[in-house]
């Protein structure tokens, strides 16, 4: 039994002296410190980095597999080099403080073969924002003039309403500049306040959409031509979009209750894997539930690769119908997911969204 226990005791120890020797065969990293305060600096004085020194503590080489930003702002670097036992290492992180004002913390992740397998590091500061320029402010030129933006988006309007909208400029020329407008269609008013601007002198354009003046649904867009002294350039043109939805919000309980009500069988069709230059449709059937003329007012799909046919635009209470959507692969490859947009009078459901989604599948390679 002596002989026994003896034999046991022995074995644990070479176990041991085993387990022990694996450990110490490992890798092991230890950074110097793993955050870094930059303080504060100003944005104009650019990117700011630091290097996190490392040491390998252990007894075989460390390998860096990848290094991981929090964020597109922080641009990292390392040592690609395998460490040997004893040596140093790197991992620079880089900030871009560019449009970036005000107090930062970003994490950099560190992916090794050593022990701890990931290390995350921090950089952090606080940016004191640049003075900004007239560019700045101002992003957009046309000739002497720069804008705020060039698109005027007023967003969601009622069919029937008016609505206002300013857009910031300036002047940013030595020479008085005067400003008029081609191509403007009788829904929209636009107008330069004031009509000359002076060398560095401000004004704005001030644009009036009338919903109810436009023949059309959902969102649209116009392109205006802007005149500097009565020249047009081609590429001095100014956006203007709008969605243009139906006023439900007069209507009465009972008007309501008596209302149409578009139901489809399905909204989403999926047709599987296909080849390019190939076509897959489908019959999006739907049903008028409520009690009085379903109106499709619209029907627009994201890209010209669909076509969508409708077989009637309105529909009486308890009439089914339908509309024939077709996906046009042409080039395209891999995952595609394309929608078509509905509108309709129904006060619940005005506008719904058909789903077509599946796989282009890509040429072979001879």
């Amino acid at each position: 039994m002596k002989r026994m226990i003896n034999s046991v005791i022995v074995l644990l120890i070479f176990l041991m002296g085993v387990n022990l020797n694996a450990q110490k065969r490992n890798a092991t990293i230890a950074f110097n410190k793993t955050d870094h305060d930059f303080g504060k600096f100003k944005e104009e004085d650019g990117k700011v980095s630091h290097e996190f020194v490392f040491t390998n503590t252990g007894s075989e080489p460390i390998i860096i597999k990848r290094v991981a930003a929090s964020c597109g702002c922080t641009a990292t670097s390392w040592t690609k080099e395998p460490i040997v036992p004893g040596g140093k290492g790197y991992v620079k992180a880089e900030y871009n403080p560019r449009n970036r004002p005000g107090r930062f913390n970003k994490s950099v992740t560190v992916f090794t073969n050593a022990e701890p397998r990931t290390v995350i590091l921090r950089i952090m500061g606080d940016v004191i924002p640049r003075e900004k320029t007239v560019e700045d402010i101002y992003p957009y030129k046309i000739g002497g003039m720069r804008f705020k933006s060039n698109h005027i988006a007023f967003v969601k309007i009622k069919k029937g309403q008016q609505k206002t909208v300013l857009l910031e400029m300036i002047n940013n020329s030595n020479e008085k500049i005067t400003l008029s407008f081609s191509r403007v269609p009788s829904h929209l008013k636009v107008k330069a306040s004031p009509e000359t601007l002076k060398p560095k002198g401000k004004g704005f354009i001030e644009t009036t959409y009338d919903a109810g003046k436009k023949n059309d649904w959902g969102f649209v867009i116009d392109r205006l031509q802007i005149l500097l002294n009565d020249k047009a350039e081609k590429n001095n043109r100014l956006t203007v979009s709008a969605t243009i939805e139906e006023d439900f919000s007069g209507l009465t309980p009972e008007e309501l209750e008596n209302a149409p009500k578009a139901e489809f069988e399905s909204k989403t069709f999926n047709f599987g894997t296909m080849k390019q230059k190939s076509s897959a449709s489908y019959e999006f059937v739907f049903k008028n539930t409520g009690k009085s003329d379903l109106i499709i007012r619209k029907i627009k799909s994201t890209c010209g690769c669909t076509v969508v046919n409708l077989k009637e635009t309105v529909i009486k209470p308890g009439q089914t119908s339908s509309l024939k959507a077709i996906f046009n692969s042409g080039t395209r490859r891999g995952r595609q997911n394309k929608m078509v947009t509905v509108i309709t009078n129904d006060p619940k459901n005005s506008m719904i969204l058909l789903r077509l989604t599946g796989e282009v599948e890509s040429p072979k390679k001879n």
